[in-house]
């Protein structure tokens, strides 16, 4: 278990499949974490399972269903402090705002977004 009440080797690997674009896998292990986790952290966990779902549609071409996973992940990160979990939550955030905006002005893609580390100690 990590200080976060959570199992440190699923959170450890869920970021770690995320950020190497295995995003399949990233929520499988994500999905592990978010069953565990203490009840104020549900929404939080669940938005990651959900971005990993989203990016998991974006590979395998399928626009409509990437879009709609990400805003509904997006919508669960929403109240949660900039850095949460161990996470750094701010730049995912900038990060998925520019593939928002990127979707809504026909765009190419930005770079995938990245789930940083963070030192911060907060759990909410």
């Amino acid at each position: 278990m990590t200080q976060w009440g959570v199992h440190s080797d699923d959170f450890t690997r869920g970021i770690g499949f995320f950020n190497g674009a295995r995003f399949f896998e990233a929520h499988e292990a994500l999905e592990d974490v978010w069953r565990a986790a203490p009840a104020e952290q549900k929404k939080f966990w669940q938005g990651l399972v959900q971005l990993a779902v989203a990016f998991h549609h974006h590979s395998t071409g399928n626009r409509i269903g990437m879009r709609s996973v990400m805003e509904r992940g997006m919508k669960n990160l929403d109240g949660y402090p900039n850095d949460f979990c161990g996470i750094n939550l701010l730049s995912l955030k900038r990060s998925l705002e520019q593939w928002r905006e990127a979707l809504d002005k026909l765009q190419p893609a930005p770079s995938l977004p990245q789930i940083e580390r963070s030192d911060s100690k907060s759990a909410g």
